[in-house]
């Protein structure tokens, strides 16, 4: 059997979806290089040849720019992603469930915008709101860092002094926001403040762009009982291409092993709770293939094609690939 061929009529025939990449730091660092039409340029055609309906662009804030900058750059990222995609006749803006429906019906990729880190909006709750007139849906709390909200968790093993949980201001985040429509995102975030999601949050919950922390021990990745929580809390998780959050081990930083997270997901949140969120970075980072385990979003096939081989249907790939995400977004959106 070609399972290569099978993930190729998967991905033309049903939704596909990317629930982590980094277009806004993209964009914003070759803009200012003098390039135009990025996603044009950069990803549009292999978005194209993998069947992708809709892709989440991340805004984050380089430590460089902290703290004064952190507004300044987050806005300029999130203006200029918004015009990269109103430029381009292939893409649109998906900012509430009725742009969800449009975009497929349209043929259009839909581009949702996220926080990648409650940095740049410093402790001003009335921020928040800014950035969704904006038309940002998405709030990850906190990258690998401490801010106003949240303490990060990290990719390694750092001295550090006692982890906190949310603070006030971000458990006031975590309301307003769910209030409003938006995305709780716990990539990133420490076990201290996933605990407090739990607690103060109503809506499901997602993690873009985690993988499992049995397969590959660092606290960037989940724990067993907390993918259980976000299955049962009807949240998704977002499998993380990012070669070290994969393994630690450079020999095992493969395609294969990538699959081993997915299969562990599966295991312990369900499959309706396992999606893409491959968060590639080799061309965030001008690092030309030393950080993804996949090359470009055309190699997402790949990864369905492995899947495929390891006996999973296409009804349960359907949903990995995107209907699992595509329903999440439908249940929080407005």
């Amino acid at each position: 059997m070609d399972y290569y061929k099978k993930a190729v009529k998967l991905h033309n025939d049903n939704t596909v979806i990317d629930a982590h990449l980094d277009l806004g730091g993209i964009i914003f660092e070759r803009k200012r290089k003098g390039e135009k039409k990025i996603i044009e340029h950069l990803f549009l055609d292999d978005f194209k040849k993998a069947g992708f309906n809709f892709i989440v662009g991340a805004i984050y804030v380089d430590d460089v720019f902290l703290p004064e900058l952190a507004l300044r750059v987050a806005l300029d990222q999130v203006v200029e992603l918004t015009e990269e995609v109103e430029s381009c006749e292939d893409l649109m803006l998906v900012t509430s469930k009725k742009d969800l429906k449009k975009a497929l019906e349209n043929n259009k990729i839909g581009i949702l915008i996220s926080l990648e880190g409650v940095e740049p909006i410093l402790k001003d709750i009335n921020l928040l709101t800014v950035f969704y007139k904006m038309g940002v849906r998405g709030l990850g709390l906190t990258w690998s860092r401490r801010n106003f909200a949240a303490d990060g968790s990290y990719f390694g093993n750092v001295e550090e002094g006692i982890r906190g949980g949310l603070t006030p201001f971000g458990i006031e985040l975590v309301k307003k926001a769910e209030e409003m429509g938006m995305f709780i995102d716990v990539s990133h975030l420490n076990d201290e403040g996933f605990e407090d999601v739990v607690k103060y949050s109503e809506k499901p919950f997602m993690a873009s762009h985690s993988n499992s922390r049995t397969i590959n021990n660092m606290t960037r990745n989940l724990k067993d009982e907390q993918m259980k929580i976000i299955g049962e809390r009807k949240g998704v998780i977002g499998i993380n291409a990012y070669k070290g959050i994969v393994s630690q081990n450079k020999e095992e930083q493969t395609i294969s092993k990538l699959c081993d997270h997915i299969e562990k997901m599966i295991k312990e949140a369900g499959e309706d709770a396992v999606c893409y969120g491959f968060d590639l970075c080799d061309l965030f980072l001008n690092s030309q293939g030393q950080n993804d385990t996949l090359k470009d979003h055309k190699e997402s096939l790949k990864v369905t094609e492995e899947l495929l081989r390891r006996g999973y249907s296409e009804n349960t790939l359907k949903k990995i690939i995107g209907g699992n995400l595509f329903n999440y977004y439908s249940s929080v959106l407005k």
